[in-house]
């Protein structure tokens, strides 16, 4: 369903897109690509200069390799597009720091403690907060949600899929722990 319309006029300033895709790689191991992108329905004055309307005033990307085990094994960062040019790519290198960190261990807490505030980029790191949602949402397609003797990592982490809950009740009745 889409969102109701607008009841007062209104023009459109500004674009975000944010994608995810995940790969499953011929060594056994699996990239999430991620990228960032920002553009201005017209010209905009930066301090650094004018962008054209459509010309990217953020275009990052990022690729960080997982095995099986949610463990990065490898990081790269590209960033094409910046207001500052020079200045907001210097940060990319520092995400290398990251490679061992686990998604579904601390990683969101060991992402702002290596490359939160300056020492990161503030949109890179945004983009990387929600990669353990989409290493997740990889490996779904993998194997069935509720095989295997554990708990299935969504379970309790979200309103729906709350362990005492309908949904659970009737596709997870294996995990239910509500009222019999």
């Amino acid at each position: 369903m889409p969102l109701s319309s607008p009841n007062v006029a209104r023009q459109r300033l500004h674009v975000r897109n944010v994608t995810y895709e995940g790969y499953q790689r011929d060594d056994g191991l699996f990239d999430i690509e991620a990228r960032v992108l920002d553009v201005k329905d017209r010209d905009c004055t930066l301090l650094s200069g004018v962008r054209r309307a459509g010309e990217p005033i953020h275009d990052m990307r990022v690729r960080v390799t997982i095995d099986r085990g949610f463990i990065v094994r490898a990081i790269e960062v590209v960033t094409d597009g910046m207001p500052y040019p020079g200045s907001c790519d210097q940060a990319n290198e520092a995400y290398a720091a990251l490679v061992g960190a686990n998604l579904m261990k601390g990683f969101r807490r060991a992402l702002q403690d290596t490359v939160g505030g300056v020492a990161g980029c503030t949109h890179i790191t945004e983009l990387l907060m929600f990669l353990p949602t989409a290493a997740v949402q990889t490996f779904a397609s993998l194997q069935r949600e509720d095989s295997g003797a554990h708990k299935p990592y969504q379970l309790d982490r979200c309103h729906a899929l709350e362990t005492s809950g309908e949904a659970v009740r009737r596709y997870y009745p294996k995990w239910y722990r509500g009222a019999a």
